[in-house]
Parts: C-alpha cells; sequence; structure tokens
C-alpha cells in the first residue's frame, strides 16, 4: 500500500468536515430539502451528498456516472443547474441527456422536474496532467438554485499522472528495449514506482535487450494491449512482499475490479529470460502465456529457456491463467483464480510446480478443469504432440467443477506427470497422484468469495506438504518449517 493509499481516509475526513461546515451555515438550515439526491445508493443521501471518482489517469478521463435528482413534493419544480467551477471546471455534467445552455455545457436554466418524479444527471471528468508523482483529488459540486433555495452535490476525484505507452497503430506494438542499431534509444530499460504506466497497445522487450520492473511499479494496460517478452530477450519482474508489482486493466472504477478481458496478457516468447517475483497480474484475457513464436507455420524450440514466477497472484482472467506450450515453466508459491478456462494448461514442455494454490471459483459456466496437462498442442489443427514432464509438489487444485484436474497423454509421445503430497479434486484411479495426495477434501480456505485462500485451522492440507523441496517460506514470507502446508500459504 502506497503513502497516498494510507493518507486517504484523511483526506475523505477532511474533505467531509469542510462539507459539513460549510452545511451548517443559516440559510440553508432555515430552508426544506427540496430535492432526494440518489448518489451510488438506495436511499437518499441529505443533506450533503457526494458523488466519487476511484483514481483517474490524466489525460484519460474516466467513465460516466450518474445520480438521480428526485422532486418528492405534489407540485412540479423548476430549478437551475450549473457546476460551481464553471468553464473552469475538470467536471462535465448531462441532465436528462440535455446539454448546457449560454454555450456552456454545465450550466442548465429552467430544468423542470415534476411532482413526484426524477432525472437523472450524468457525470464526467477530466483531469489535466499535474507534473506530480503522488496522486492528488480534485473536487467541485453541482449547485441546484430554486429562487433563493440552494443544494448541491459535491464532487470527488482521484487524479494520478501517468507514463504513457503508445504502440505505433500501423504495427499495434510499440518496442520499449531495443538495439540502437535498431534505431531504439534504450536497450535495457527500467521501469520504476514514481509513476504509473498506461500502456496503449503492445509493449515490447526486444532481442537481446531487457526490462527490468522496480519494486512498487504500476502498470495498467488498456483493452486488447499487452506486454511481449519477444524471442531472446529478458523480462524481470523485481516485486516484494511490501511492495507488489501490479499488472492491470487501466479502468479502476471499483466495478471493474473483478472484470475480465480488459487487457491481453502478458507473451512470452522462446529463448527468453523471465523472473516474475511478487506481482499481482489481473483483468486479463491470458494472465501469463508462454509459448514459441510461430511463423508460417514453423516454430523454433528452445529448451533451455525457462520461464520463473514467484509469489505472485494470478486472478480475474477470461481465459487461461497460465498457458505455457512448448516451453517450460518454474511456479512457486502462486495463487491462480477466478479464470474462465483453465487455471493452468500445460501442452508440453518441463515444468516444476510447487506450492500453488488454484482455486478456480469463477461464477460463469466452465466446461475446462482448472489443471490440464497434455502432450498434445491446441494451436496446430494437425495433431502435433510434444514430449511432456510436470512436476507438482505441495499444491492445491481444486473448484467448483466435478473434476479439476484432467489429463491428454498419446502413448507414443513422452508424458510423464506426477503430484506429489498435493491436495486435489480429483479421482484417485490415476497413476499420476502419489499415495500423500488428498483427493476430494474441502481445503477449509478462508473466505473463497473473496479469493481469501488462507487455511483455517481445521484445514486437512496443514502439515501435510512433502519436506526438504527447497521452498522455506511461503507467499506472506512466513517460515514453511519441517511440516510444510499445501498450497501457497503457510498457516503461522
Amino acid at each position: 500500500m502506497n503513502i497516498f493509499s494510507r493518507q486517504l481516509p484523511v483526506i475523505y475526513f477532511l474533505f467531509i468536515s469542510f462539507c459539513l461546515l460549510v452545511s451548517c451555515r443559516k440559510p440553508t438550515e432555515e430552508l426544506p430539502l427540496l430535492f432526494h439526491f440518489y448518489v451510488e445508493k438506495d436511499e437518499p443521501q441529505p443533506p450533503f451528498p457526494m458523488l466519487t471518482f476511484d483514481t483517474v489517469f490524466t489525460s484519460i478521463g474516466s467513465i460516466t456516472k450518474a445520480f438521480t435528482v428526485h422532486n418528492p413534493s405534489n407540485n412540479d419544480i423548476t430549478t437551475t443547474i450549473f457546476l460551481a467551477g464553471g468553464k473552469k471546471s475538470n467536471y462535465s455534467i448531462n441532465v436528462n441527456g440535455m446539454v448546457g445552455t449560454y454555450q456552456n455545457e454545465s450550466y442548465f436554466k429552467d430544468v423542470t422536474i415534476p411532482k413526484r418524479d426524477s432525472i437523472f444527471i450524468f457525470v464526467k471528468v477530466n483531469i489535466n496532467p499535474g507534473n506530480v508523482n503522488e496522486p492528488f483529488f480534485i473536487t467541485d459540486s453541482i449547485v441546484f438554485l430554486t429562487g433563493q433555495h440552494k443544494q448541491d452535490v459535491k464532487l470527488l476525484a482521484y487524479g494520478q499522472d501517468a507514463r504513457y505507452i503508445y504502440a505505433d497503430p500501423k504495427i499495434g506494438y510499440k518496442v520499449v528495449a531495443g538495439l540502437p542499431e535498431h534505431d531504439y534509444p534504450i536497450q535495457h530499460e527500467h521501469w520504476t514506482k514514481e509513476k504509473p504506466y498506461v500502456v496503449y497497445g503492445w509493449a515490447v522487450i526486444d532481442s537481446a535487450c531487457s526490462l527490468t520492473i522496480e519494486p512498487g511499479t504500476k502498470i495498467y494496460f488498456h483493452a486488447k494491449s499487452g506486454l511481449w517478452a519477444y524471442r531472446y530477450s529478458k523480462l524481470e519482474v523485481k516485486g516484494t512482499l511490501d511492495e507488489p508489482v501490479l499488472l492491470r486493466g487501466d479502468r479502476l472504477e471499483k466495478w471493474f475490479d473483478t472484470d475480465c478481458t480488459q487487457w491481453s496478457g502478458i507473451w512470452i516468447n522462446e529463448g527468453t529470460e523471465v523472473n516474475i517475483n511478487n506481482a499481482i497480474i489481473t483483468n486479463a484475457v491470458t494472465g501469463v502465456q508462454v509459448n514459441p513464436l510461430i511463423t508460417d507455420g514453423s516454430i523454433t524450440i528452445t529448451p533451455n529457456s525457462c520461464t520463473k514466477i514467484e509469489n505472485t497472484i494470478i486472478k480475474n482472467t477470461s481465459d487461461c491463467g497460465v498457458w505455457a506450450m512448448f516451453l517450460n515453466v518454474e511456479m512457486t508459491n502462486c495463487v491462480i483464480t477466478n479464470n474462465g478456462s483453465c487455471s493452468v494448461l500445460l501442452e508440453g514442455g518441463n515444468h516444476t510446480l510447487k506450492h500453488l494454490t488454484i482455486g478456480n471459483y469463477n461464477q460463469l459456466e466452465r466446461k475446462n478443469p482448472a489443471c490440464f496437462v497434455s502432450n498434445k498442442l491446441s494451436a496446430f489443427q494437425n495433431d502435433t504432440f510434444w514430449e511432456t514432464k510436470a512436476d507438482f509438489i505441495n499444491c492445491i487444485i481444486t473448484g467448483k467443477n466435478e473434476n479439476e484436474v484432467a489429463f491428454y497423454q498419446d502413448k507414443k509421445t513422452d508424458f510423464k506427470v506426477e503430484f506429489q503430497n498435493c491436495l486435489v479434486k480429483a479421482k484417485k484411479d490415476s497413476a499420476y497422484f502419489n499415495t500423500a495426495c488428498l483427493h476430494f477434501d474441502d481445503p477449509k480456505f478462508t473466505d473463497k468469495d473473496k479469493l481469501d485462500f488462507k487455511l483455517l485451522p481445521a484445514s486437512p492440507a496443514i502439515g501435510k506438504g512433502k519436506p526438504n523441496i527447497g521452498v522455506d517460506f511461503d507467499i506472506l514470507g512466513n517460515p514453511r518449517g519441517a511440516q510444510p502446508d499445501m498450497g501457497a500459504y503457510q498457516t503461522p
């Protein structure tokens, strides 16, 4: 949590105190409330309603929000509606679909609200760059002037200046780290936390180049955008427990927190050195996609390349959480949840997965299991197979489907898969599970609906992990000890 987040309650309290002070003036106190305002609630909010906007990036603008003005009396009331900030306001308003008069879109004269009826007020905010690293807040109010009677609705938006990365519209991407001989100024790029990054299109790391993302960095992707580690490049995400790296869509209103398909995801090609640690990857189509670049039906395989992901949460994807084809993946202490398709899909390659918590309770209908391992490659129309090796150790794999682990094996192609000391929602009659695995046991998560997958004291996964596998701490930094728990979280 950054400094501004900790200060938000204080700022909010000061703003409310100001509203209370203003509302205590005698003229307002002596007059009755003509209108009732329904602002983000089903109940009216007298005497000082307020419409708030979550963080809005400068130069982008907000979504349109609306509230209702209700006339509870038995008489029609005619009022004038305007923004207190006038033409200089960062806000713009629309009244029941009407634009303003007097060449001022924020001024509405003689608006009649019929008796016992309501009108809608639509509000947007645009914030100019403030050239400041910390977020700031923008205030105004919508005034309702009826004769000598004055009411208002307070407006509050949090603004944030950002670094913007715009792709070339002709090719759909922008190289953020490229070779100088190819006319790119930066070969080894560093992204830092001072300001968030907002990406339009694909941000590309070119071959022989690198991108390092420092702790606390926040990266927001517009629709159909993503981060692309091109073949033989390097990507290092260096989050920490206290300052994770955030990668998500650029719509920050609360409703979008659990929305998927906001951006495309992270795409990793062959020969790429990738280390992702302490990251939160959310709201994408596919969280992390690891596969070679396919050109003219041909691919280049680099068996030694490996994508390493540790202490990371991948959630709220419309497709897979992690999809690896051909190329190798190592994952440790990761949570993968709320995915529209498989949480983990492995097709070919050599994979090691330790202390994962996979809990796929996505509310949409899902035909695929949470975990699927296959030596048949779905990206090809013809039957293409590749040797597959996958070791799952001390993992929890569960979800709302009847069976959450499945396999496809072509007997002519190597297929070596083993689950050691895992809690799985899967049948026992499989040669892939050792005798220490638990089948169909309720892991007893703290609150799976809120995606809190820490284990309750009665969980059967506590102390049932395989010891001495080289994982000394859990995703929260708690020591594993001599009797590790299954999953990403260790019970203190």
